[in-house]
C-alpha cells in the first residue's frame, strides 16, 4: 500500500516544526531515501499569537489562519494533518471542520499514550505554556481517564514561560535547561508519577530532563503517530483524533 502524505501546520515556532520533521525522519524505518515519508510543510510563523489571544484577550484569533493553512495543505495533496503546537490545539475544531482529511490530535494522542503505558496511574505532571494550563487542554484529556494533572508552581511556571520565549529566539542554553529541570523536579515532589513535555519549544531541550520517572514528549508521540499513519500501520483510528 502506498504511503500517505502528511501535511504539517508549522511555524509555531519554526524550530519546533523542524524538530518534529527530524523526529519523523528518525522514527521512520528505512533502507533508502525512498522509504521516508513525504511531508508537505507550511512553516508559517505569521499565525497570530496564541498567547495574546488566549491569555491577554487581544489580537486576532489564530483559528481562521489555521483553518486556511489546513485547507491549503489539503489542496496541495496532504492525506492527513498534524499540528506541532500544543497551544494551537485549542483551535483543533476550527482545523478539523475546515477539511475533509483526518487531523491528528497531539493532546489526545499523548494522554492516551501516558495512561495506556501506566495502568493505575493517578497523577501526571505537565510542563507546558501557561495558555495550555489555562485552557485545560491536558487536564481535560487526561482527566477523561480518571487521572489528575499537576502543574508547576506559579513562580516556576513564570520561569517556564520565560524560557519558552527565549527558545523561540534560538538563543538558549544551560539557564533554560536548568529552569525546565527545576519545574520537573517540583512535579515529582508533588507526587507526579509521569511527566509530559507539552510544549514543542520545551521539546527542543526536553532530553536534558532527568526526573527519575517516565517522561513523555508530545512531539515524539506525534512524530511516531505520523509514521504509523503514513505507513498504514495505524490500528487505533479513534486515538488519532481523526474524523
Amino acid at each position: 500500500m502506498e504511503d500517505k502524505i502528511v501535511g504539517i501546520m508549522g511555524g509555531m515556532g519554526p524550530e519546533a516544526t523542524v524538530d518534529l520533521m527530524l523526529r519523523v525522519i528518525k522514527a521512520t524505518p528505512v533502507k533508502d531515501d525512498a522509504d521516508h515519508i513525504r511531508m508537505i510543510v507550511d512553516n508559517n510563523p505569521k499565525v497570530p499569537s496564541r498567547i495574546r489571544a488566549l491569555l491577554e484577550g487581544i489580537g486576532e484569533s489564530p483559528g481562521p489562519y489555521l483553518a486556511n493553512m489546513a485547507r491549503r495543505l489539503e489542496s496541495w495533496g496532504a492525506d492527513f494533518l498534524a499540528i506541532p503546537c500544543n497551544t494551537a490545539h485549542y483551535y483543533y475544531e476550527d482545523v478539523r471542520s475546515a477539511v475533509r482529511i483526518p487531523v491528528l490530535n497531539m493532546i489526545e494522542l499523548t494522554a492516551s499514550r501516558v495512561v495506556g503505558d501506566n495502568p493505575g496511574i493517578q497523577r501526571v505532571g505537565v510542563l507546558a505554556a501557561t495558555a495550555v494550563l489555562k485552557t485545560g487542554l491536558y487536564s481535560k484529556s487526561i482527566g477523561r481517564h480518571g487521572v489528575t494533572v499537576a502543574y508547576p508552581s506559579v513562580d516556576l511556571q513564570d520561569r517556564l514561560m520565560g524560557i519558552i520565549h527565549t527558545i523561540k529566539t534560538g538563543r538558549y542554553g544551560q539557564k533554560e535547561t536548568d529552569a525546565l529541570d527545576a519545574a520537573a523536579k517540583y512535579l515529582v515532589a508533588e507526587k507526579a508519577q509521569a511527566l509530559v513535555i507539552a510544549c514543542t519549544e520545551l521539546s527542543l531541550i526536553g532530553n536534558t530532563v532527568d526526573s527519575g520517572i517516565r517522561l513523555y514528549d508530545a512531539s515524539q508521540v506525534l512524530a511516531e503517530t505520523i509514521v504509523r499513519k503514513a505507513k498504514n500501520m495505524e490500528t487505533h483510528s479513534s486515538s488519532s483524533g481523526s474524523q
